[in-house]
């Protein structure tokens, strides 16, 4: 397990769960939202993320959670020996997602979204979920299809009960 990509819906625990693969394995964790956004939620130009993505990707150990520019998926999951897809119901990413904006309002979120303090509103973050789960994630399971058919190992959580099993194996 040198390069692995934990990829899904927003507020699907994706990094929490890299956090504590990357302290059990050794390896160093990148975010994908560091990458992409900057303070207020500003996009990161298209050029700057492409670099310090393939940047990132051309290291030779790391876990990777995120989504990103939807342009760079393909090329991160073709380069990860392997993949964690976070593949839950629309509702329970909304319900956590849900769960993160009221702790980020109590000033309880110890590692907010691409490290960026302030929430993004809820409104935008339950448009984005939506889309993500109607535009890309059909996408996004047919990549996954296709690298674990070339070799990649692939596991996929469907619950956050699977999550924490998974998470509790480590």
């Amino acid at each position: 397990m040198e390069r692995v990509a934990i990829i899904g819906n927003s507020g699907g625990r994706k990094s929490q769960l890299a956090r504590r693969l990357a302290a059990r394995h050794g390896l160093p964790h990148y975010e994908v939202d560091a990458l992409l956004w900057r303070p207020g939620w500003v996009l990161a130009p298209a050029e700057d993320y492409g670099a310090a993505h393939a940047a990132l990707i051309a290291g030779e150990r790391w876990v990777i959670d995120g989504l990103g520019r939807r342009d760079s998926i393909a090329a991160r999951l073709d380069r990860a020996g392997t993949i964690i897809l976070i593949d839950m119901p629309l509702w329970m990413h909304f319900w956590l997602a849900a769960e993160r904006q009221v702790a980020a309002a109590q000033g309880a979120v110890m590692h907010p979204p691409g490290g960026i303090a302030e929430p993004l509103s809820t409104e935008s973050l339950f448009r984005t979920i939506a889309e993500v789960d109607r535009d890309w994630m059909p996408e996004i399971r047919a990549l996954v299809a296709a690298a674990e058919r070339r070799g990649a190992i692939v596991t996929r959580l469907a619950s956050v009960e699977e999550i924490d099993a998974f998470a509790a194996q480590l």
